[in-house]
């Protein structure tokens, strides 16, 4: 009796079979959307929406030497390498020169206000996954200077 028990609680565990509120989205199904404006970032939404309350999943792809100007967000975030090896920096000063090299599995806690700078400093193509909780905005500290930077291949 202990073995069919057992069998049904794997049965459970299957996607679908307890609870219909399973979200699978599997590596071929992440679908990329380039970011208007940028020199060919792109983004992916994997769950809830940044810009409504509640938990959102995002992944961004930075392609090589293409980083982000100083900013910030107005709530915590959680950013995951998945590939390639992110560059990422803190403060007003965007400096690529002084920006940490986050390798695949690093983690980087982005706190609500704290003015970071990030992306490719490489001939990598980067993508990081991204958790927080909506609604989200974000802020460049200088607007002047545009959001989005392309540095000069080493």
């Amino acid at each position: 009796m202990s073995r069919l028990l057992a069998l049904f609680a794997v049965a459970a565990l299957l996607p679908g079979a307890a609870n219909p509120d399973f979200r699978i989205v599997p590596a071929q199904d992440v679908h990329w959307i380039a970011l208007p404006g940028t020199p060919g970032v792109e983004s992916a939404l994997i769950a809830g929406n940044p810009s409504q309350p509640g938990t959102y999943v995002i992944r961004v792809k930075f392609p090589p030497h293409v980083m982000d100007r100083p900013h910030s967000h107005s709530r915590d975030r959680h950013v995951t390498v998945l590939e390639g090896h992110w560059f990422a920096g803190t403060g007003p000063d965007f400096d690529p020169a002084r920006a940490l090299r986050l390798g695949p599995g690093s983690y980087m806690f982005h706190p609500a206000g704290g003015v970071h700078w990030d992306g490719s400093n490489s001939d990598e193509t980067v993508i990081v996954q991204i958790i927080g909780e909506g609604p989200l905005t974000s802020a460049d500290v200088d607007p002047s200077k545009g959001s989005w930077v392309v540095l000069d291949k080493h």
